[in-house]
């Protein structure tokens, strides 16, 4: 089996729009919500979410190729390139058959779906579609579309998993170049769906937080008090290539892949198993891979969102797994970010290889009244960011319909 590595990373969420931005505001506890601004969303129970900010697709791209392109389509594109220039890649030099995409998403062009509906009803009924009505609105399309630009001709799909989209794309990438059947393989995935028809549907799920009167403190994993998530949005973009590769092209590597798993709750369509079933066998699964113990693993990124039953049965899995593992740390990234929903993996990754890179645990924000059997159990990094030597991180992510994705990223050495 081929040995794969990272060597680019690129960041579009609502704390920054570049990777060093988005870590920097991990790092200091910067929270993302605030009242909503795409839409006029007065009469809804959840008035707030984490947008991005000072973002304009016009600064990264001509406007007849964002006119093309749905937004989520848009924010693949814009930290696919900012993983490019990072991984210093010239794809005229390489073999670009031995190139893939796999991306993931959980909505895909809700956007242009949603605005093409309502534009349609509000007619007479003739059906006056735009002609890219379905190119923009289908959840492969950003892969399709990433691989045109770069001329990829490589392994090319869409993973749609719910919440664990990003990271399924991120596991699949890591199957396909250690299989041998890629060499590189730009992975992660993008979403967009603060609109009403995202903020709509969530909200009669009961699934969105309603702290409108603060929103900055509204994702609160792991506290008492925690009501719901907080939509965002975004995208996160990682080259994952061949240790060969990378050392053929002189590459810096950030971090090394060791481990996946995938499982499933096989409870309920939204809500997550009280015993953290499907949690505790992808992690499980992951350390089998990677060849660890559960002490090995110094840092792991909850799933945690912020509602009442997921993040106390993922920390039920996570004891399962990992015991009286004192020296763990866990963290909850939403808590600043919101829930990127199939992007969640893809930023949550990148902040575990950061958090390799820089020995230093981003924390976990808006706890004021941390769950007793929860805090008592593991180190949450409440507050503020913890120093600490980190050789492994794990990152989980959960989906609608009990799916389950696990990654292990490891410190790379020769």
């Amino acid at each position: 089996m081929k040995r794969v590595v990272v060597t680019g990373m690129g960041a579009l969420t609502p704390i920054g729009n570049t990777v060093p931005e988005y870590w920097q505001s991990l790092v200091n506890g910067v929270s993302g919500a605030a009242p909503i601004t795409r839409f006029d969303a007065s009469k809804f129970k959840t008035r707030f979410a984490c947008e991005l900010k000072n973002f304009n697709p016009l600064d990264f791209m001509p406007k007849n190729e964002a006119r093309k392109n749905d937004l989520y389509t848009q924010y693949a594109l814009i930290s696919v390139a900012e993983a490019v220039q990072m991984a210093n890649i010239n794809f005229e030099e390489l073999n670009r058959n031995r190139i893939g995409v796999i991306w993931g998403t959980g909505h895909g062009g809700i956007m242009t779906f949603q605005d093409q509906l309502l534009e349609f009803a509000a007619g007479d009924g003739t059906p006056r579609f735009n002609p890219y009505f379905v190119p923009k609105m289908i959840v492969d399309i950003a892969a399709g579309v990433i691989s045109m630009k770069y001329g990829l001709r490589g392994v090319n799909f869409a993973t749609v998993s719910a919440c664990a989209s990003s990271n399924t794309a991120i596991l699949e990438a890591f199957n396909y170049i250690k299989w041998g059947k890629a060499d590189m393989i730009i992975t992660g995935g993008s979403e967009a769906s603060i609109n009403e028809a995202g903020m709509g549907g969530f909200g009669a799920l009961k699934a969105l937080s309603t702290h409108n009167d603060d929103p900055a403190t509204a994702s609160r994993p792991f506290d008492v008090k925690r009501d719901g998530f907080v939509m965002g949005e975004g995208a996160g973009a990682l080259i994952l290539e061949s240790y060969d590769s990378a050392m053929q092209r002189n590459a810096t590597i950030l971090a090394e892949v060791v481990g996946g798993g995938m499982a499933a709750d096989a409870y309920h369509l939204t809500g997550t198993h009280p015993e953290g079933e499907g949690a505790y066998l992808g992690m499980l699964e992951a350390l089998e891979e990677a060849n660890l113990s559960p002490s090995d693993i110094d840092y792991l990124n909850c799933h945690a969102t912020s509602t009442p039953i997921g993040d106390a049965s993922e920390v039920i899995a996570v004891e399962r797994v990992f015991g009286a593992n004192t020296h763990l740390h866990l963290s909850a990234t939403k808590s600043m970010t919101g829930h990127l929903l199939g992007a969640a993996g893809a930023i949550e990754a990148i902040a575990c290889i950061k958090a390799v890179q820089e020995n230093l645990i981003p924390p976990t924000i808006n706890v004021t009244e941390p769950e007793p059997e929860l805090s008592a159990k593991f180190d949450l990094t409440l507050g503020k960011a913890a120093s600490k030597e980190v050789n492994y991180a794990m990152s989980n992510t959960f989906g609608f319909g009990g799916h389950i994705a696990t990654a292990i990223f490891k410190k790379f050495t020769m």
